[in-house]
């Protein structure tokens, strides 16, 4: 009878695994779309110390992390936001405000315009410090314009 009951679980198991791993798509895109959120973060910040004078100017370094911007910006990630991904949806777990789904195509250009800002940062960033601080402005402007319109200051 144990036995019985130790295969009756593990069935159990087995069966409710699969639902289990996809019940929350929307919460785990919101996961994933943090994350990558953060890349860029961690990409872009070093960039910005250099410019600023707060991190010391490293050619190699700051060619790399705008070399890695671009490979970021580059991503087709339509998959990190499904409709029901925002802040009236899912109060607490983003700043993804609804004026995202509700303009799209507004919201897609200005992710072409962080691209594009990626590539001509990628372009002089390495190349000496003038460069840099020349077409990083760039950058921060595309973020802040995206952020200005298509996130709230907080969950």
């Amino acid at each position: 009878m144990k036995l019985f009951n130790t295969v009756l679980i593990a069935a159990a198991f087995a069966t409710a695994a699969p639902t289990a791993l996809v019940a929350d798509e929307i919460g785990d895109a919101i996961k994933a779309r943090q994350g990558y959120y953060k890349l860029i973060r961690a990409n872009a910040g070093p960039l910005f110390g250099m410019a600023k004078g707060e991190v010391e100017y490293d050619a190699e370094r700051a060619q790399m992390l705008a070399s890695n911007l671009v490979t970021l910006t580059a991503m087709k990630n339509g998959e990190l936001w499904p409709q029901g991904s925002d802040k009236a949806s899912r109060p607490g777990e983003t700043r993804a405000l609804p004026a995202i789904w509700e303009t799209y195509p507004a919201v897609a250009e200005k992710g072409k315009a962080l691209v594009s800002a990626s590539a001509a940062l990628a372009d002089a960033a390495g190349g000496g410090l003038d460069g840099l601080r020349e077409k990083i402005g760039g950058l921060g402007g595309a973020c802040k314009a995206c952020h200005d319109d298509f996130r709230a200051k907080d969950f």
